[in-house]
């Protein structure tokens, strides 16, 4: 589990403890020679936050777009956004791409949360990606003291 995934499991979690929902953030173990759909789950009763949310770290200073061919997987199933689609529409969830921008030396991490929803229509429309630039459309996640505080604007980025 990468230092992201992590942040975004503990700070629901904590979220949960501190407001009083049921709910839980977990991450599947991911076995060798099995894929997994997603990489953390959120299970609640509280529609809200029933997610399936994939997570990707890009370099900047290598690359200016989030590629669907060079940063998602293609096996004998499908494509990774159409196997993630596919997953969200039968198990009900609200899915979420949550992308970690590494900015380089000096420059602090950013990260952000975009719908599901808008990466399959940019997949499906034969988008190559989404571009760098285009991500502050979307909600950022807070980072204080080098760290992803995703309680700070949870309630805000998932409803």
């Amino acid at each position: 589990m990468t230092d992201f995934e992590r942040a975004l499991v503990n700070s629901f979690n904590q979220f949960f403890k501190e407001e009083d929902i049921r709910g839980i953030a977990h991450r599947k173990k991911q076995h060798r020679f099995s894929s997994q759909l997603c990489d953390v789950l959120v299970d609640s009763k509280h529609e809200t936050f029933y997610l399936a949310i994939e997570n990707k770290s890009i370099k900047t200073s290598s690359t200016n777009k989030l590629y669907f061919t060079q940063h998602f997987s293609k096996t004998d199933d499908g494509h990774q956004v159409e196997r993630i689609t596919e997953f969200i529409e039968k198990s009900g969830r609200k899915g979420y791409l949550a992308v970690e921008l590494k900015r380089g030396r000096g420059k602090p991490r950013k990260a952000y949360m975009i719908p599901w929803t808008e990466v399959n229509e940019r997949y499906s429309s034969g988008e190559a990606g989404i571009h760098v630039d285009e991500f502050d459309d979307f909600a950022e996640v807070t980072r204080e003291s080098g760290k992803y505080n995703f309680e700070d604007n949870l309630v805000e980025i998932f409803t």
